[in-house]
């Protein structure tokens, strides 16, 4: 074949655009590299966002102190107010005007439904977004450019009551859950952990979204005399659950909550109402008396600059944003969307927030291991050491 003056100039300039566009991925130039969140700032759970925001721009500030591969890193935070309208604005500017190159932490599963397809198709990198990782990998057609490290709700609620039925000998459970996708995760990790014991519930009852009433619902399990209720609560409809069984006098019935209801602040705000709740537990919780080093580290750090205490929300953006410069590190200085993904398999991260060493399995953190917890003096202690085993 014969190549004119035309061909070579056309193949030059291909050759060219294709170096470049190796070279500089979108959102990296050769000073820094650009990536986005978006959180609640001004809607229901705007309170608990500024501590991931702030971890974030700590752990960005103290990666910026010698830079990664040369780039510092800067940090692009817009509001979803947990409305999955305001999340499609949101990325979309993250992607159309500030040019990001990954969306890492962005806050609730609605937002991140409704946007997660959107970046990934984009070229854009989604790491550990705060949300049910089944459906956003399912949303996303399990894109090779999401990474997801929120435990699965179904399997984790699986792992934890089959722990419950073999070490207590439960037999009569009824599951309360709020309706929609999270509720199904739920109700589908119930029927999967009673399965091997040949149980099924006795009692559900369903509740929506902004619920504060759980009379009817408590009321529905007391009357099918059920010996263990699984609580698929968050935050305010787990302290609910459980103000309702006390002021039944219902002494003998164990109230476990599912992955998101144990957390520090169902214990801080619940005080005597959630005295004796069991909680399935997905990462490390340290007080401020904790005797771990890292995490005596990170709170001191937290506290000297934001002059608050940082909670268990704080430490896993931190911790999560730690994981995705280690696979930026890892990627070298050329990195693309595409080099970060594929390098990302093998970059392992443990720290004072992980029950042990995670990695990936298709793209999605394992192992899924789960411990049992009990609020007692106010404070949530481990009963038992984490259980479960790697995702498929």
């Amino acid at each position: 074949m014969t190549l004119n003056r035309r061909h070579l100039i056309a193949t030059a300039a291909a050759a060219a655009a294709l170096v470049l566009g190796n070279a500089h991925a979108a959102g990296v130039s050769d000073t820094e590299i650009v990536i986005g969140t978006h959180l609640d700032l001004s809607g229901p759970t705007a309170a608990g966002s500024p501590m991931l925001r702030n971890a974030m721009q700590m752990r960005i500030d103290e990666a910026n102190v010698k830079g990664v591969h040369g780039r510092k890193l800067r940090l692009v935070t817009e509001d979803n107010g947990s409305q999955p309208q305001l999340a499609v604005r949101a990325v979309q500017k993250l992607i159309r005007s500030d040019n990001v190159f990954a969306i890492v932490n962005s806050f609730g599963s609605g937002p991140n439904a409704a946007t997660v397809k959107m970046a990934t198709d984009a070229g854009v990198v989604v790491f550990g977004p705060w949300a049910a990782s089944a459906i956003i990998q399912k949303v996303a057609g399990n894109s090779p450019l999401l990474f997801t490290t929120v435990q699965n709700y179904d399997t984790t609620t699986a792992t934890g009551l089959s722990w419950a039925v073999k070490n207590w000998g439960v037999k009569r459970i009824g599951v309360i859950y709020q309706e929609g996708p999270f509720g199904d995760l739920i109700r589908a990790g119930v029927s999967a952990g009673l399965k091997d014991a040949g149980l099924s519930p006795v009692a559900e009852a369903a509740y929506k979204v902004g619920d504060i009433d759980f009379s009817s619902q408590v009321a529905r399990m007391k009357a099918a005399n059920v010996d263990l209720i699984l609580a698929g609560t968050v935050v305010r409809e787990t302290v609910g659950v459980m103000a309702e069984v006390k002021k039944l006098g219902w002494n003998d019935v164990k109230v476990v909550t599912s992955l998101p209801g144990r957390s520090s602040i169902v214990a801080r705000l619940g005080k005597d109402a959630v005295e004796g709740l069991y909680g399935l537990g997905g990462w490390k919780l340290h007080d401020n008396d904790t005797t771990d080093a890292a995490a005596k580290k990170f709170q001191a750090d937290y506290k000297a600059r934001f002059n608050q205490d940082a909670d268990e929300n704080a430490a896993n953006a931190y911790s999560y944003l730690d994981w995705f410069i280690a696979g930026l590190e890892a990627a070298g200085r050329n990195v693309t969307a595409e080099s970060f993904a594929k390098t990302m398999q093998s970059v392992p991260h443990q720290d004072f927030t992980t029950y042990t060493r995670q990695s990936w399995a298709n793209n999605h953190v394992t192992p899924e291991l789960v411990s049992i917890d009990q609020v007692r003096a106010g404070r949530w202690v481990q009963i038992a050491a984490p259980v479960g085993g790697i995702v498929k």
